[in-house]
């Protein structure tokens, strides 16, 4: 979609430029060749129709369950099943046979084609929605017990396999909302263990595997960025409930390698990440979200961590505490094995010597990275396992902010970027604010302190603006662009 828009606005300046004299007819053609205008108004109307479909798919889906719902005391268990099975069959073949039906119309053949697939995309879509309705009722059917996140985790597995099958985005998405619903019903259960071991609890104590093994390969064979974008976003979620990061730094006699892995392995892991190191990916594609992630998840890690009241307050009983919840039901010691052999192992590529000069440059930027990564993990495994030392994590995670802040700010001077820029100023406001208000302070402080910080991002602001007004031409269009 950000592709059509930048066609259109190119199609727009195009004409401009041809009425202008700027450019011939000749050389307008070979623009609108190249970029395809023509398509541009079929690619929009083909979104729209396939968002129809979809809405009127699931409406469908709906009422027929509902028809059948009504009718289902009158029917036999045999009409029931055949009904069930009958419609996922007929959805699904019909939606398989359009979805994949070439065109046999002479007049306008692509776009012929392409309805037929948006269509059988949609009823594809159809009989997705229907297996959920069909594992809840044969499950009434024949009495099984189970719990509604349950339901979601088989369905949505069940739709990753179609999604795998048929490489479709939108299976795709489906897929990963089923699945995080699942996982978001069942969490509160997971929290408060029970003895018995069931499939949907075996899903939701390797969540963040799954996330990393299910739908990471999916979203390079759909080249889906919405699918990784939702899978990394879902992982480092994950891998904080799971290991409990925030309460295992509470407790004197918790294991440090908990603590370690929870803080320092996520951003060890998206850092490093490089679509060119897997065999089906032939572009970066998915890397600067990654990275952007990782930046992401230091700023929101060094703030929680800059407070003192989290490394003030210390006790002890963890083993007492999580006596229910042993490694059979947190998160197994193998996932965090199967992690960390895959950070070393993408981290020893990206650092390994290379004749590349651009490489070279990046490496410095990735060096700083790492060490952040390194002092992170030294912190919190000396004040873990060795001796608590409260003072010295509360002093480095807000230097580690402030470093990241500024380190925002000198990257957005140097490349123009807003966000960069923006995001640095909000990290060192906040910190300043959040200090103010952590300490005991006079209110007369703490008021000449908010009028401060809102009239140094004003003109931090406003001299930023004027900044990239003053910088070529070449650097405001990736300003833009960016």
């Amino acid at each position: 979609m950000i592709f059509d828009n930048f066609r259109r606005q190119l199609r727009q300046e195009a004409q401009l430029w041809r009425d202008e004299g700027l450019i011939d007819a000749d050389f307008y053609q070979i623009i609108a060749q190249r970029y395809q205008f023509n398509n541009l108004e079929t690619a929009a109307r083909d979104r729209f129709v396939f968002i129809l479909i979809a809405v009127g798919s699931t409406l469908l889906g709906l009422g027929v369950i509902t028809f059948v719902a009504a009718n289902w005391q009158a029917l036999s268990r045999e009409a029931r099943l055949i009904l069930l099975l009958g419609l996922f069959l007929t959805t699904n073949i019909a939606g398989f046979s359009l979805w994949r039906q070439p065109a046999s119309n002479n007049i306008s053949p692509r776009d012929r084609k392409r309805r037929q697939q948006i269509f059988g995309e949609g009823l594809l879509l159809l009989g997705a929605l229907t297996i959920g309705a069909n594992i809840a009722l044969l499950a009434q059917m024949f009495h099984i017990n189970g719990s509604s996140y349950e339901l979601f985790l088989i369905w949505g597995l069940a739709v990753l396999l179609m999604a795998y099958s048929l490489h479709l985005t939108s299976l795709g998405m489906l897929a990963l909302i089923l699945v995080l619903i699942g996982y978001s019903t069942g969490l509160f259960d997971w929290y408060f263990a029970r003895n018995e071991l069931t499939l949907g609890r075996l899903v939701i104590e390797h969540i963040p595997l799954v996330f990393g093994v299910a739908f990471v390969p999916l979203a390079w064979w759909c080249r889906s960025r919405w699918i990784f974008r939702i899978t990394a976003i879902a992982f480092v979620i994950s891998w904080q409930f799971h290991l409990k990061s925030l309460e295992v730094l509470t407790y004197r006699d918790a294991p440090p390698w908990i603590a370690v892995t929870a803080f320092a392995l996520p951003p060890a892991l998206l850092w490093s990440y490089d679509d060119l190191l897997f065999g089906r990916v032939s572009s970066r594609l998915f890397q600067p979200f990654a990275r952007t992630l990782t930046l992401g998840f230091f700023s929101i890690m060094f703030y929680v961590l800059s407070f003192r009241s989290l490394w003030e307050t210390r006790t002890v009983g963890y083993q007492t505490q999580f006596k229910n919840t042993s490694l059979a039901t947190w998160l197994p010691f193998i996932d965090v094995a199967i992690f960390t052999v895959l950070a070393l192992w993408q981290w020893w590529h990206l650092l390994r010597p290379t004749r590349n000069q651009e490489r070279h440059r990046m490496d410095l930027k990735t060096i700083f990275i790492g060490s952040m990564i390194v002092i992170t993990a030294l912190l919190i495994f000396v004040n873990q396992a060795i001796t608590p030392i409260p003072v010295i994590p509360i002093f480095a995670f807000n230097a580690l902010l402030a470093v990241l802040g500024f380190g925002l700010i000198r990257e957005a001077l140097e490349l123009g970027q807003r966000e960069a820029f923006w995001g640095g100023i909000v990290l060192i406001t906040l910190q300043i604010i959040s200090r103010m208000l952590e300490y005991d302070t006079a209110l007369l402080f703490k008021s000449f302190v908010f009028v401060l910080c809102g009239v140094a991002v004003i003109f931090a602001g406003l001299w930023f603006e004027r900044y990239l007004s003053s910088l070529p031409a070449s650097s405001n269009s990736s300003v833009h662009r960016s």
